[in-house]
């Protein structure tokens, strides 16, 4: 399934997760190591996507000190102070986009997307996505981007996959 995402204004969405959710799916579990590193004093990925239940590890590659925090529903957390060459780590354990910032560097901004279907990915610069795996049918396909203004910074609609898969657009009402 191919997607390119737009933002209101028409033009392509890079760095935009989009997800597929199809009825009766297994849901994703979490395997091998989830990463936001802090390094030249932002954090890498600027959007990382992982499966509700996942542990993410925080591992500071600067020198300097960092404090990461998250006040989202999806997940609070504080990982006080801490220097180069320290981990610290966080479970995930609802859906949602987690907001992450550090106290000490304001310009430091990143998004843990926790999702449920195993079908997501993040956009590339061209806005398109590749999305392999998903069964023909009914399916809601989302948009999320923290640029979107909508409720969760999202929006979503109905599709139909076809045998031979499907290539859309998915973008905000204008």
């Amino acid at each position: 399934m191919t997607v390119v995402a737009k933002g209101a204004d028409g033009r392509v969405l890079s760095g935009a997760v989009v997800s597929i959710t199809v009825a009766g799916a297994p849901r994703p579990q979490p395997r091998g190591t989830y990463t936001m590193s802090q390094q030249n004093i932002a954090f890498a990925p600027h959007v990382l996507i992982v499966p509700v239940g996942a542990t993410v590890s925080f591992p500071n590659r600067d020198r300097v000190r960092h404090h990461a925090y998250s006040f989202s529903p999806a997940k609070r957390f504080e990982l006080k102070l801490y220097g180069r060459d320290e981990t610290k780590s966080v479970t995930f354990d609802r859906p949602g986009v987690a907001a992450i910032g550090c106290n000490i560097h304001d310009a430091m901004s990143a998004f843990v997307f926790v999702t449920t279907t195993p079908f997501v990915a993040i956009t590339d610069g061209s806005g398109r996505v590749v999305i392999d795996g998903v069964p023909p049918g009914q399916v809601s396909l989302a948009l999320w981007h923290p640029s979107i203004r909508a409720p969760n910074n999202s929006v979503s609609r109905p599709a139909i996959v076809a045998a031979g898969g499907l290539a859309t657009e998915i973008a905000p009402a204008r």
